[in-house]
C-alpha cells in the first residue's frame, strides 16, 4: 500500500470521521493491507468538498495540513439568522432588509485581511473542557472568545456571478460568495458578520471546500467510486504521492550515509544550505521533514519509508 493522499469529495451528510472509517472498510474490502489512516483537515457533515486523506507515512503530515490554508465557496441567506449560523438551527433573528449587489461588494473589504472573529456556538472549541456544541445543544450559554484569523480574499464566486432579487423584489435573498482564508476561520461566523454589516442577518446554506493546502477539486474523487476502485485494486492509480502535501517546501539531496543518520534522528552538519525547512530525498526517497538552522539540520518528521518501495510521484 503506497504512502500518500486520498483526496475525496465529501458528500453532504457525512463527516470527516466517518469518511475515514469509509475509507478503511474500502481498503479492507479491496484486501489491502493494515495501514494508518487519518484526514487532514475536518469538514463537518453540512460542507462539502475537499477532504485530504493521509495514508501511511503521510499520517505524520496530516497535523500540516490543519495549518494549511483553505478555499470555500459559500451562500448567505439574507432575512433569517439562526442559532447554528446554518440551515439546520433554529431561526433566533430575522430582518426584512435586503442588500444590493453594490452593498454587498462594499463591505467585503471589511473582511479581508487580518480580522478578529467570535467562532459560533456551535463548534467544536472546549469550554471549560467540554465541547461548545454539546453545550449549546444542552441549552447552556456558551461564551466564546474571539480570535485573530486571515482572510486572504472573499470575493463573489465567478461561476454564480448573476445573481437574482429574492421575491419581493427588495435586494437579494442569497449570494455566493468565494473565501480565501488561514486555519481556524470559521465561513459561518463570517457569513453571519458579512449580513450584520449590511444591516440585516443570514446564515449559510451552502458551504463547499474547493481547496485544502494544494488540494484542490482537480484532484478528488467521489467516496461513492471508492468502493469500486478499492476493489478492482486500482487505488494506486489515485492515491497523490507523500511527498504532494509537500509542494511548497523545498528538496535537499541527502546521500545514503546522511539519509541513514536522518533515520537515525542525527543531527547533520557541513551541509551548505539557508535556514528553513526542507524535504530531504534519498534519490527519489522521502526520508524526512527537516528544519535547517545556523547550520545544523534537524528531523522534524521523519519517514519510514524504504528506497526500493517509494512511491514515485504522479
Amino acid at each position: 500500500m503506497p504512502d500518500g493522499w486520498l483526496i475525496i469529495d465529501k458528500p453532504l451528510g457525512l463527516g470527516s470521521t466517518t469518511a475515514v472509517s469509509w475509507i478503511k472498510r474500502a481498503l479492507r474490502q479491496g484486501g489491502y493491507g493494515k495501514v494508518k489512516v487519518g484526514h487532514g483537515g475536518t469538514l463537518d457533515p453540512l460542507a462539502t468538498g475537499v477532504l485530504p486523506i493521509a495514508l501511511g507515512e503521510a499520517t505524520k503530515l496530516a497535523g500540516r495540513m490543519l495549518d494549511a490554508s483553505k478555499i470555500y465557496d459559500f451562500t448567505i441567506e439574507f432575512g433569517t439568522q439562526t442559532d447554528t449560523l446554518d440551515g439546520e438551527g433554529v431561526v433566533i433573528a430575522t430582518s426584512d432588509v435586503r442588500p444590493c449587489l453594490d452593498e454587498v461588494l462594499g463591505v467585503l473589504g471589511q473582511f479581508t485581511g487580518e480580522i478578529e472573529q467570535m467562532p459560533p456556538a456551535y463548534s467544536a472549541l472546549k469550554v471549560d473542557g467540554k465541547r461548545a456544541y454539546d453545550l449549546a445543544r444542552a441549552g447552556e450559554e456558551v461564551v466564546l472568545k474571539t480570535r485573530a484569523v486571515t482572510i486572504y480574499a472573499l470575493d463573489l464566486e465567478a461561476s454564480r456571478a448573476s445573481t437574482s432579487l429574492d421575491t419581493s423584489g427588495r435586494g437579494l435573498g442569497e449570494i455566493t460568495l468565494t473565501a480565501n482564508v488561514s486555519k481556524g476561520t470559521y465561513i459561518r461566523s463570517l457569513a453571519r458578520d458579512i449580513a450584520l454589516a449590511l444591516g440585516t442577518v443570514g446564515h449559510v446554506t451552502m458551504l463547499r471546500r474547493t481547496k485544502a493546502g494544494p488540494f484542490t477539486l482537480k484532484n478528488a474523487i467521489l467516496l461513492d467510486l471508492l468502493d469500486t476502485i478499492a476493489t478492482a485494486r486500482m487505488l494506486e492509480d489515485v492515491i497523490l504521492p507523500l511527498t504532494a502535501g509537500l509542494d511548497d517546501i523545498p528538496a535537499l539531496p541527502v546521500t545514503q550515509a546522511e539519509a541513514a543518520a536522518l533515520r537515525q534522528g542525527r543531527v547533520l552538519t557541513g551541509i551548505p544550505t539557508n535556514d528553513g525547512q526542507y524535504l530531504a530525498n534519498d534519490g527519489d526517497t522521502p526520508v524526512a521533514l527537516v528544519e535547517a538552522i545556523s547550520g545544523e539540520i534537524r528531523v522534524v518528521r521523519g519517514f519510514n519509508i524504504q528506497p526500493d518501495v517509494a512511491k514515485e510521484e504522479i
